[in-house]
Formats: C-alpha cells, structure tokens, sequence
C-alpha cells in the first residue's frame, strides 16, 4: 500500500482516508464478510462490479478475509502469542521484498 500511515488511517477512518472510492468499496464488502457475512446477497457485489472489481479479486478478498478469522481464532484458542507491531513491520518488508514462498 506504500506506508504505514495510509494503513493506520484506514484503520482509524476508512472513509477519511485517501484510498480511491473503488479500494474504499471493496473494504466495505469485506467489513459485512467479517461481520456478517450470512446476510450477504448477490446485490452486495453490485456496487463493487460498478467500480470495476472482478468476480476474481471479491473472491479472493472473501478468502483472504476468511482465513485471518481463522488464524486469529486459532492463535486466541491456542494460547499463540501475537506479534509485536515491530515483528509485523519486518515480516510485511520480507514479504515485500520476497514474495509469501520461502524457498
């Protein structure tokens, strides 16, 4: 996303941040996926069709969702202690740099 400020202030205020009206709807979707996600229909995806989001991208927003709910019940339930916020920061710039697969 480019810095961690933008990442901070869409946590705080999707909406005053300065992400485009198209990143700005699908992280509306994904908020109804994470909180509500039986109550979602067909019409949900409509407004994200409109601002060009594909069928591809939802779903793997939808994916990507799902399972840090499962990691992070996982780690509550098994007592795994959570990262520090320095950890994430030196895991997000390996990731960047190389990729999710280690080799």
């Amino acid at each position: 996303m480019g810095d961690e400020e933008l990442v901070w202030s869409v946590l705080r205020d999707l909406e005053a941040s300065r992400l485009s009206e198209k990143e700005k709807a699908l992280f509306r979707f994904v908020s109804k996926v994470n909180k509500n996600s039986p109550a979602i229909t067909a019409t949900d995806m409509d407004p994200l069709y409109a601002l060009g989001w594909t069928d591809e991208a939802i779903y793997y927003a939808i994916t990507v969702c799902a399972l840090f709910n499962f990691y992070n019940r996982w780690e509550d339930a098994t007592g795994v202690h959570a990262m520090t916020d320095e950890g994430h920061r030196q895991r997000g710039k390996l990731s960047a740099h190389s990729g999710y697969v280690r080799k």
